[in-house]
Formats: structure tokens, sequence, C-alpha cells
């Protein structure tokens, strides 16, 4: 019954232990928790060996030294928890090299056999009589133990209050059950000539241990949420950790058992020794063969095809993506990881390089703008003396009708030449506008009563946002940009089946103004994204960058025409921008 007591022992032990370190295995708690179970294992390792299978003399000095020394190592290394725990400090290198000094002494004292002077069993009953030096020894062992367990009683006054004072807590409670069930087992119960529970004192840790993990485990150790958890998010040593187990415990049910019983059916002899060890190392290919598949499929398989995405990526495929089944370990989540970095990667490159068409298209049309601006001051002169000519020829007697009225068509269309020449020059320099708040209703009213003035009677429907939109920006120039696209390509719009619709609308952050032309005669193709843009859109386009808006124009299939201009809505932290002059 005992074997099988210390059998759970170091299973439930190790399977803690392994759960709590690969939780976080760069934590310093958990690091020091792990090695305080490790020791904890071989103490209950040595007793398994000791009381179930070689209670003899010869064994009994091994079991005593081994239970000393490791006693010495468990208490330590709770020393060193004490010191990193709850804030993952560094352990004091110098503190740590000081409390351990006096086991330069005890261990070879310990190794030598100089702790005790009899251990052993004397008519079927355990025994053993110290040394002072023993004594010393534990002295020097419970003397960590309270030095530990202060550092920690100081944090819980410290953070008392919050998780990590509960935590701190837990683990003082878990010290308390520990230390008072080793205390009486290994040495208030001997000193009175009672050594029955020495060899249960390994199981006697376990509550205490069990405490201890489920404090720095964030209390979620037993926990339905903790559970849940690992569903999310199963860790790849969890997985190599069960394949392991899983290859080791078929492995030794359906080879081990049989090959065992029928070498030494006999007896174990030589011949049988010789059968058990040569069939053993056959039947050991098999599960681990098996072992090296579980992980070449579980870990190597899926890391190479992340690595063949990452390549990809780095050659310039980018949106390249890691072709690897969804699974909740950290591979799973470092190929979903990737994909998205790579999608979001092809996304930022596709939009820098629509911003630099952009940039391109806009120095192209800031470059014709400046030209268009030295061709209108050299064109301006000679134009100026042609119509002062041309209205000193009106004034002259003499002339015929026919005549005057093409003196009036040449007057008219120098009129125009030189308007056309005035918004270049005013557009190839900054000029200064005025701010304020302008209704896109309004400007939409005004530019398409212009519109129908200088085309005599353009047909033109309005479809206005109920809400009346407001933006922040000069009037005149706006009511200019909507004229402007309204009368883009003229000759077009004197075709009878030419069809205008302007409608305005609101989105959470913009004012939208929609300009419709369809008809007959439109199929040239949108002048915004050609190399030759006529100088109206440029003056267009102009106009909108300095009311930091947008324009975009499309040409469908059905030869329908849709400017689109956007600009920001006036908010409440414009105000105090209102009239204030501004430039573009």
């Amino acid at each position: 019954m005992l074997v099988l007591f210390h059998l759970c022992a170091v299973f439930l032990l190790v399977g803690l232990g392994f759960y709590v370190f690969a939780a976080d295995p760069r934590r310093r708690a958990h690091q020091a928790f792990a090695a305080f179970i490790s020791f904890l294992a071989l103490w209950t390792v040595k007793d398994l060996i000791f009381w179930d299978f070689y209670p003899v003399d010869e064994a009994a000095g091994i079991w005593a030294g081994t239970s000393f020394l490791i006693a010495l190592l468990m208490n330590f290394v709770l020393v060193v928890f004490a010191w990193v725990f709850p804030e993952n400090s560094r352990t004091p290198r110098r503190k740590a090299a000081i409390l351990l000094a006096p086991a330069i002494i005890f261990a070879p004292a310990t190794a030598l056999g100089l702790l005790w002077e009899r251990v052993g069993f004397v008519d079927g009953q355990f025994g053993i009589k110290l040394t002072p030096l023993a004594y010393a020894f534990v002295v020097y062992v419970y003397f960590l133990f309270f030095y530990g367990s202060i550092i920690l009683f100081n944090k819980y006054r410290k953070y008392r209050g919050t998780e990590s004072g509960s935590q701190l807590g837990a683990v003082l409670l878990g010290l308390a059950i520990t230390g008072a069930l080793k205390t009486a087992a290994n040495i208030v119960f001997p000193l009175f000539g009672n050594y029955d529970l020495i060899p249960l004192s390994s199981i006697f840790v376990l509550p205490g241990v069990l405490i201890y993990a489920y404090a720095i485990f964030n209390f979620r150790l037993f926990s339905l949420t903790s559970a849940l958890t690992q569903f999310r998010l199963f860790p790849v040593a969890y997985k190599v950790a069960i394949c392991i187990a899983a290859v080791a415990v078929s492995s030794f049910l359906i080879f081990q058992i049989p090959i065992s019983w029928w070498a030494f059916h006999n007896g174990m002899d030589a011949e049988a020794w010789r059968r058990y060890l040569v069939f053993s190392l056959i039947t050991a290919l098999i599960p681990n063969l098996l072992l090296v598949l579980l992980v070449l499929r579980t870990v190597l398989r899926p890391l190479k095809r992340v690595t063949l995405a990452a390549v990809s990526v780095a050659k310039g495929s980018y949106g390249a993506e890691v072709d690897l089944r969804k699974t909740n370990d950290e591979i799973g989540v470092l190929a979903d990881s990737f994909n998205k970095m790579s999608r979001k990667m092809a996304e930022d490159i596709e939009e820098l390089r629509l911003l630099n068409e952009r940039m391109l298209r806009t120095e192209k049309l800031t470059a014709m703008g400046t030209l268009a601006s030295g061709v209108a001051r050299e064109v301006s002169e000679p134009l100026e003396i042609i119509s002062a000519k041309i209205e000193a020829m009106r004034r002259e007697e003499g002339h015929s009708n026919a005549t005057r009225e093409d003196l009036s068509l040449i007057a008219a269309e120098v009129s125009r030449v030189s308007q056309i020449i005035a918004d270049m020059r005013s557009f190839g320099s900054a000029k200064r506008s005025i701010n304020a708040t302008v209704s896109v209703n309004d400007v939409v009213h005004s530019a398409t009563r212009l519109a129908g003035l200088e085309t005599g009677g353009l047909r033109i429907e309005t479809n206005l946002d109920a809400r009346s939109p407001n933006v922040l920006g000069d009037e005149d120039q706006l009511v200019q940009l909507v004229l402007n696209l309204l009368l883009h390509d003229q000759q077009n719009l004197r075709d009878e089946d030419v069809e205008i619709t302007v409608s305005t609308a609101t989105t959470a952050e913009n004012a939208v103004i929609e300009i419709v032309r369809s008809g007959i005669g439109i199929s040239e193709p949108t002048a915004l994204e050609s190399d030759n843009a006529s100088l109206d859109l440029w003056i267009c386009h102009k106009l909108v960058s300095a009311h930091h808006g947008t324009l975009s124009a499309i040409t469908d299939a059905k030869n329908c025409k849709r400017f689109v201009i956007t600009l920001p809505l006036l908010e409440q932290k414009d105000a105090a921008r209102v009239l204030t002059p501004s430039s573009y």
C-alpha cells in the first residue's frame, strides 16, 4: 500500500511541477517552484526505494545522507522563491552565497556519514542516533525555512489587500502546514523513539505543495476558467509531454510487461536477462519511431511551413500566408499572426503605391500650373493690346452690322480668354482666402444658377441633403469648384441628351457633393487620371486641396461620368478658425 502512495505522490509532483513550469518558464517564481518540486520528487523516490524495496542497514546510511542533503536544497530553494516572488526579482547572489556558505561544511560531513553514529534496523525497528553536528545541521535547515518565511510574511504585509497579498497569504499557509507535518514526522516523533511516520513524510508535504502551486498560479490551478484557457491555448510543451507519456505508458503495457514475463517466468538467470535485453532493444524501436513521428507532426512540420512563408515574404511575395490547419498552440498563434501581418503588409504596400501615384499626379498638376502661370503672364500683354484695338474699332463709324457682330463676338471671346488667363495667374501662386462657415447646399444652388446662365438653360437636377451640411472654407472658391465641374467639357453640354444631377450628402465626418453627367457624347477618359489633365480640372484639384478635401472622377461603361467632392464637416473645434485668414 505504501508503494502506491509513493508512486501516486511521484506522478502528482512531476505532473504538477511540469504544469506550473511550462505555463511560464521564464518567470523566476515558476522556476523556483519547479526546482522545489524536483527535490521533493527526489525525496519521494528516495523513500520509495528505501522503504519499499531495500529496507536494509546497508542502504540506511545512503537514505539518511540523501535526506539531509535534499532537505537543505529544498529550504534553500524556498529562500530563493521568497526573494523573487511576486515581483519576479533577481536572486541576490551575494546573500545567496552567504546563506549557502555553511553547506560547504555540512555537505561533505553528510557524504562522509559524520551526522549519525548509527542508522539501521534493530529487531526489525528502524532507528537513528545523531551526532551534535547533525543537530547543528537541523538548526541550519530550520533557519533557512524561517528566514524564507519571514521574507514572505513581510511581503504579505506590504501587499495585503491585493492579489499578490492573497497569493503570499496562501503560500504562508502552505508553508505552515508543510512545516508542521514534516516537523512532527521527522523531528518530534523520532525524539520519542517513534519512527513510524518517517516513511510517510513525503506524503505529508502534498497538501502544502498543492496550496503552494494554487497560489503562484493566481488561484486558477483548479478553476474552470483555467481549464477552458488550456483549450484556447494549449502549449506545444504540453502536447509533446502528453505524446511522450502516452508512448511510454503504451510501450510499457504492450511490450515491457509481456517481455518481462516471457524472459523471467522461469527464473532470473543469464539467459533470461539476455532474452529480456535483446527483445527490449528491438521493441524500443517502435515507440521511439512513433514518438519521432509525433514530434515531427506536432512541431517541425508546422514550423517548416511558417519558415517557407517567411522566406516567400522576404523575396517580395507580400501577402503570402502559412498553409496550416488552425491549432490552439503557440505555432498556431504564430501562423495566424504571421498571416495577419503578411496581409497587412500587402495592404500597406498597395496603399503606399497608390499614395505615390497620387503624389506624382499632384506634382505633375503643380508643374503644369506653374507653367500655365508663366504662359499667362507672357500672353496677357498682347491680349490686352488686342482687346484695346477691338474696342477702338467698335467705336469707329461706318462698320456694317455683320462686322459689328463679328467684333462683338471677338471681344466676348477675348474677354473669356482674359478670364482664363486671370485664373491661370491666380492659381499659379498662393492666394489668401477667408475661412467661414459655408452651407454646401447654398454652394450648389449658386453654382447651378450660374451654370444655367452660362449655357443658356442647361438641365440640372438637384437632390440636396435636408440637413444642409456646413463646411469651413471660402464660399466663392467652392462655388467656382462646383461650377468648373458642371461646365467641364462644354462642347458636350450643347447636346440635348446630356443630363446633370447634383446631390449632397453627409457621412460621419464629411460632406459629399456628387455631380453625375449622363448622355451621348461623354466618352473621353477621366481627366484626373490622365497625364494631360485639363486646366479646369487642375484648378478644381487645387481648390479641393485648399479645403482639405478629395476629388475623384469615375466614368462607367454607359458613358456616365461622376465627380465626387468630399469635404470635412465643420466641427466644434473649428469654430475658432472661422473668419481667420488662411492660404492654400
